[in-house]
C-alpha cells in the first residue's frame, strides 16, 4: 500500500517506498501500483531515483500533468532532499554548479568540463544539518533535475551518499529522501506543500531528525515557509 498524503480529482500525493520505480516500467512501478490501490488514471510528473524514497506527485488527468510540467519547467516546483554523506565539505554551505553527462548504456552520470552534445548543467544548494562517524546530514535544494544530480554532484567532490554502490558510497540502502515537495495546484494555482522526513534504517544515526510529531503530511503556508529552517528542530 502506498501512503498517500493527499489526493483529489487531479493528483496524488504519495510516499515513494525505495526501490520502487517512480515511472512506468518493468518490475515495481509506482504509476501502476498507484493505479491498481487508488482506481485511476495516473501520469508521472517527475522522477525520483529507484534507490530513493519520499514525497512525490502525480497527475490524474493528462491536462494536470500538463499543467504540473509546465509549471515545474518555469521554476513553480520546489524539491528539497535530505541525504547522508561519507566525509563532510569544508565548507558547510554553498551552491554547486557542474556539467553532467548521463551515459544511458551505463545508466550513470558524469561530471564534465566542457560543454557538448547530451551535456546539461547541473546546479544545487547544500547545507549539513549534523556530523557524526565520518558521516554528514545534508539538506539539499534541487534547482535542476539532472540524472542522479544529486549523487554525482557530492561523489565528484568525494562525498558519495550512504548506501550508494554505482558512486562508490557502499551497499545498505542509499541514503536519500525526498523530504519536501511544494508546488501549485494545477487546477486552481493554489500554493501546495507537504514533507516527509525519513525514518529508520541508516537515518536513525541521526537523532536529529524529526519525531512523529513531523508526520508526513501537508503543510500550511506558514510551516511551508519556515521549512527550510526548521525541519530538523
Amino acid at each position: 500500500m502506498i501512503p498517500i498524503l493527499y489526493q483529489d480529482k487531479t493528483l496524488a500525493v504519495c510516499l515513494k517506498p525505495p526501490g520502487v520505480l517512480s515511472q512506468d516500467g518493468p518490475g515495481s512501478a509506482l504509476p501502476a501500483l498507484l493505479r491498481e490501490q487508488l482506481g485511476s488514471e495516473i501520469f508521472p510528473v517527475h522522477r525520483l531515483d529507484r534507490e530513493a524514497g519520499g514525497v512525490m506527485v502525480c497527475a490524474k488527468t493528462s491536462r494536470a500533468a500538463g499543467t504540473l510540467s509546465v509549471a515545474m519547467a518555469q521554476g513553480g516546483f520546489r524539491k528539497e532532499y535530505l541525504c547522508i554523506i561519507r566525509g563532510c565539505p569544508e565548507e558547510k554551505e554553498g551552491t554547486w554548479k557542474d556539467l553532467l553527462l548521463h551515459d544511458k548504456t551505463r545508466n550513470k552520470s558524469f561530471v564534465v568540463q566542457r560543454m557538448r552534445g547530451g551535456v546539461k548543467e547541473a546546479r544545487l544548494d547544500y547545507q549539513v544539518l549534523a556530523e557524526k562517524d565520518g558521516l554528514s546530514l545534508v539538506r539539499v535544494l534541487l534547482h535542476t533535475g539532472r540524472t542522479h544530480q544529486i549523487r554525482v554532484q557530492f561523489a565528484s567532490r568525494g562525498f558519495p551518499l550512504l548506501g550508494d554502490g554505482k558512486y562508490g558510497g557502499g551497499s545498505g540502502g542509499l541514503a536519500l529522501w525526498s523530504a519536501f515537495l511544494a508546488f501549485p495546484h494545477p487546477a486552481s494555482g493554489k500554493p501546495m506543500s507537504f514533507q516527509s522526513p525519513p525514518e529508520g534504517g541508516v537515518w536513525t544515526a541521526f537523532t536529529a531528525i524529526p519525531p512523529s510529531s513531523k508526520a508526513p503530511r501537508e503543510l500550511s503556508p506558514s510551516e511551508a515557509a519556515g521549512f527550510a529552517d526548521n525541519i530538523l528542530k
